[in-house]
């Protein structure tokens, strides 16, 4: 069935169950289910039909998740934009899309997204409405039961398009990872399986549900399981424990950020236990971060490989030994599977270093634009991921790093060229070289070290203020900035990036 109707069907039998906590507001499904028609009515008023992309840049609200639905109700296709984003990347992914109506906060986190919007239109873009949430007592949030034809069923089918979600890379732009109603189905059933969940479950969520941990955690999982979503909508160590106490919170999945502040903040006592569960991805997590997790919260704390295109490809099970789930990412969720590949793309052998490749059902259907599925395909259907693994003889992944130019901080991917490419532009910027470095708060910090034109000065100011004229955002700015007359270069003249990683960890350690 597609999503809507697996919803509708969870809605009815949990219909007086608790199935979305925001702050003081509670949301049962059956309010869930009524707000979502109420919603998909209005959209259908303003035009949405089968196959339109409806765009949002919302916070960890209740709204995020009626609207989600609402669209799904409609066929239509759900744009999640991170609250993050700035003009740099809306107006890009705004016309790939073609969203003509968006949905936005007013003012959230001491951005006003009605003034940012109004500079994104100016840029040029289709959309045509744009609806603030929180603004007015008549907007369709706020009355259920307001009168109005119901739109008319829908012929949805599973293979239909029911996402389209940003992600970086190595392009400059962002891509368009584009998942239908069977791939995030097979997704939320994947996760049953892999981390034993049932409708009695309640997630804590502070990634952005317009982040694909969101959507599968905040919205979706409850949405097809019965789960609970217990929502943040801004990351506070403290909140969170006193969220896991109230609401007896059972699984947490998030970057390994989450993970640490947690057992920082866990103290020594009022610790209720509820907490069973913690799948931490999105970046590099070490052996030592999951056993201390371990000690301190008394849960189960793993290792989960995955990404935007194919959320969860391994991790490990109840079955598996504590090792597993503290030194490999797991083995590939049954149907999944996974191989190792060589430069030239020949499969190898156990133990040997190479790009990790991966298929199943779970994994996203292409990108918005066409012409990048080549490179993300094998010419025999495999998914190439870009990161380099090995598998050991007992069939568990370990990931050795990427192949693929992009920094994870904070579980979120930011492309290196982008960065570059946009610093290059800078007149007194020689030469760049934007590089990653492991770091154990965001997981990578962003560094950049700049060779500046000859005679001219150049400060960490000047690079900042570039970008932000740039609309860049502020997630992307360098947090290290070096500048060297000459950067290290290898023999063909081109920049040498292992040099300059070598230098930020260096003066790291100093």
């Amino acid at each position: 069935m597609p999503f809507w109707d697996v919803f509708a069907s969870t809605c009815r039998v949990h219909a007086h169950r608790t199935a979305i906590v925001d702050g003081d507001r509670r949301l049962t499904f059956g309010e869930w289910a009524a707000l979502s028609e109420s919603v998909a009515t209005t959209l259908a008023e303003r035009g949405v039909r089968i196959g339109d992309a409806v765009a949002f840049q919302l916070p960890n609200w209740w709204e995020t998740c009626v609207l989600f639905t609402a669209i799904a109700r409609l066929g239509a296709i759900a744009n999640p934009l991170l609250p993050m984003l700035r003009e740099r990347e809306l107006p890009f992914m705004l016309q790939q899309s073609g969203a003509r109506h968006l949905f936005i906060p007013h003012l959230y986190r001491g951005t006003d997204y009605t003034e940012l919007h109004a500079r994104v239109r100016s840029l040029g873009t289709e959309v045509e409405s744009i609806s603030v949430i929180r603004e007015r007592a008549d907007e369709p949030f706020a009355r259920p039961n307001a009168p109005g034809t119901p739109p008319p069923e829908s012929r949805r089918s599973p293979d239909d398009l029911l996402l389209l979600m940003y992600t970086s890379g190595t392009t400059a732009e962002p891509k368009g990872v584009l998942h239908s109603n069977a791939t995030l189905l097979a997704e939320v059933e994947s996760l049953r399986r892999a981390h034993g969940l049932v409708s009695g479950d309640k997630t804590l969520m502070p990634s952005p549900l317009t982040h694909i941990s969101g959507v599968l955690h905040g919205i979706m999982s409850p949405a097809v399981l019965g789960t609970t979503a217990v929502l943040m909508d801004r990351w506070s160590a403290a909140e969170a424990t006193m969220l896991i106490e109230r609401e007896r919170v059972t699984y947490m999945v998030g970057a390994p950020i989450f993970l640490r502040d947690l057992v920082a903040a866990r103290g020594d006592g009022g610790w209720t236990r509820s907490l069973r569960l913690f799948s931490c991805g999105g970046a590099a997590v070490s052996a030592s971060q999951i056993r201390a997790a371990r000690d301190a919260l008394g849960c189960v704390a793993k290792r989960v490989y995955g990404s935007t295109e194919f959320p969860t490809i391994t991790t490990t099970g109840p079955g598996d030994a504590e090792t597993r789930a503290i030194e490999t990412e797991g083995a590939p969720i049954v149907p999944n599977e996974i191989r190792i590949a060589g430069a030239a793309g020949e499969p190898l052998p156990v133990g040997a270093t190479g790009e990790i490749q991966a298929r199943g059902p779970e994994c996203f259907v292409g990108y918005a634009d066409p012409s990048l599925n080549a490179d993300a395909f094998t010419a025999d259907g495999w998914f190439r991921t870009g990161d380099a693994g090995e598998i050991d003889r007992a069939g568990y992944l370990i990931v050795t790093g990427r192949i693929k130019e992009i920094i994870i901080r904070k579980g979120e991917k930011i492309s290196i060229r982008e960065i570059e490419d946009l610093l290059l532009t800078h007149p007194r910027v020689r030469a760049v070289c934007v590089v990653g470095v492991p770091d154990d708060v965001v997981g990578e910090m962003v560094c950049a070290a700049v060779e500046p034109a000859p005679e001219s000065n150049l400060s960490q100011a000047d690079i900042i203020e570039h970008l932000s004229a740039n609309g860049v955002a502020k997630q992307k700015w360098p947090e290290r900035i070096t500048f060297r007359g000459d950067l290290p270069r290898t023999e063909s003249g081109k920049v040498h990036r292992a040099a300059v990683v070598g230098m930020f960890e260096s003066a790291r350690v100093t």
